[in-house]
């Protein structure tokens, strides 16, 4: 029996009408897609913003950091990384006998004693050639405490090094190897940094040889992690491991921007939190260490405390900046001025006084015998003293403080 609904025009038309539909749509969804992938070499270097033509993917042109994007820390590193030095030291220690840790046992037995045993303990760090000479920075807690110190050099060489001087409030010394025309490091601005630039930190991780790695600025101005107030620590998340200690932190030049010290980690490895030294406070010290062999810091023998908006307001005080004084060293250069507790200081050789490591700094790059004018309030009058700046002394042991 034949279907005679299927012969009817109306069923002609709309098959018509679907068959053109669809080659539409084919058409603009297939033929025509805006989305549509590239099909030429050209097309795909073009989407990835790389040069046409080229099939190489372009490195950092260490001259020109804004040239950011896909880049390689190959010419910054090559740079840097000769003047990065491995340090191995050894001293004897003497071993302790578990069988007289009883001081009663070990009065019974003192004549039958043995005579003390020692080991050699060996430590290893890093360092960065800052003179063609031989001088080598790093850290003083690297070699402290050694009775030999070897230099292991990029050529391969090993050196005999010799401690020329340290300066335990920030901890850094200063090694000298007898050796000549010896790459050096190329010192950056560390006062420019921002957080988020480029890093790489390179040195002698778990003894492994020179070793690089990357990552940014986290924070800067850090000091909450010594006792002295000179610390300003940079913060990087570039893995500083145990062997780093005293290699060099640089940016995308290759110039050193910090020198590499602590890191914070539960497990001694790195955990993404480092901290360097500045270079510009690290080429303080060691222009001193190479002239004088220590370093010399100005000092007006006073205690003072950071003059907060908030103690300003405790203290009713007209002034919310500054210096307030809690204690004055007898017979120091602030009690001959006639400094005493309870002043506010505003200002050193009219510099106005915003915060206490501020202070610190315009004090101890006073040079011993230099002049500074201090302004201050006390009992809501203005003063001024003329102090005469001795050096610092090395704060060991108890002072004689007047509070």
């Amino acid at each position: 029996m034949t279907n005679k609904k299927h012969s009817s025009p109306l069923f002609y038309i709309l098959s018509a009408l679907a068959g053109f539909l669809f080659a539409v749509g084919y058409y603009v969804f297939f033929m025509h897609s805006p989305t549509q992938a590239p099909t030429s070499t050209e097309s795909m270097l073009s989407d990835l913003s790389l040069p046409q033509g080229s099939s190489v993917i372009p490195v950092l042109d260490i001259d020109n950091p804004s040239s950011y994007g896909i880049t390689s820390f190959a010419p910054a590193v090559k740079r840097a990384a000769p003047a990065v030095v491995n340090i191995f030291t050894r001293k004897r220690v003497k071993q302790s006998d578990a069988l007289y840790t009883s001081s009663a046992l070990s009065a019974l037995l003192d004549n039958r004693r043995a005579p003390p045993q020692y080991r050699e303990e060996t430590n290893l760090g890093s360092g960065v050639i800052v003179s063609s000479s031989g001088y080598i920075l790093t850290n003083n807690h690297v070699i402290s405490g050694a009775e030999g110190i070897e230099v292991l050099l990029q050529d391969g060489r090993y050196l005999r090094a010799r401690l020329m001087g340290r300066d335990l409030e920030t901890d850094l010394a200063l090694l000298k190897v007898s050796a000549s025309d010896l790459p050096t490091i190329h010192f950056g601005d560390s006062s420019k940094l921002q957080v988020g630039d480029i890093v790489l930190a390179i040195g002698n991780p778990f003894g492994l040889g020179n070793t690089v790695t990357s990552g940014i600025i986290s924070a800067l101005n850090r000091s909450q992690f010594r006792a002295n107030s000179f610390d300003n620590f940079i913060q990087t998340d570039a893995a500083i491991n145990p062997g780093n200690s005293g290699g060099a932190l640089v940016n995308t030049r290759g110039e050193m921007i910090g020198v590499n010290t602590i890191n914070i980690s539960n497990s001694g490895g790195s955990q993404g939190i480092g901290f360097a030294i500045p270079a510009s406070l690290a080429r303080e010290i060691m222009t001193q260490l190479i002239r004088f062999g220590e370093v010399r810091r100005g000092w007006i023998g006073i205690e003072a405390r950071e003059i907060s908006p908030l103690l300003a307001r405790q203290l009713n005080s007209p002034v919310d900046h500054g210096l307030l004084i809690i204690g004055v060293l007898k017979n120091g250069p602030g009690q001959k001025a006639g400094i005493q507790v309870g002043d506010m200081i505003t200002h050193i050789n009219d510099i106005k006084i915003t915060s206490a490591k501020k202070a610190l700094r315009l004090i101890t790059h006073l040079n011993p015998g230099d002049i500074a004018i201090l302004k201050g309030i006390r009992h809501n009058q203005s003063l001024q003293f003329k102090i005469v700046a001795e050096e610092r002394p090395q704060m060991s042991g108890k002072s004689s403080v007047e509070r």
